[in-house]
């Protein structure tokens, strides 16, 4: 088993993963196929942004956030709706 450091990111009375897993089981229910493509791009964008805050450099957290959210979009947008 290896040791994960633990940096102020990961310090938060809820824990990141806790939060992504309950926001996914959740997702079960959703309008929208969440694919696991999807359900990866949506836990990428809630990661960075959760932890943004916390880091050295925040702005590049964001701007990965940002990324995964317009490849998110661009997936999203060809799924089809009732």
């Amino acid at each position: 088993m290896s040791v994960i450091e633990s940096p102020t990111h990961y310090k938060q009375s809820i824990e990141c993963w806790d939060a992504m897993e309950a926001m996914m089981d959740e997702g079960r229910d959703a309008e929208i196929n969440l694919t696991p493509h999807i359900c990866y791009l949506w836990g990428n964008v809630f990661k960075y942004l959760w932890r943004w805050p916390y880091k050295k450099r925040p702005v590049e957290d964001l701007r990965k956030a940002r990324a995964y959210l317009d490849r998110l979009i661009e997936r999203s947008e060809i799924q089809t709706y009732d």
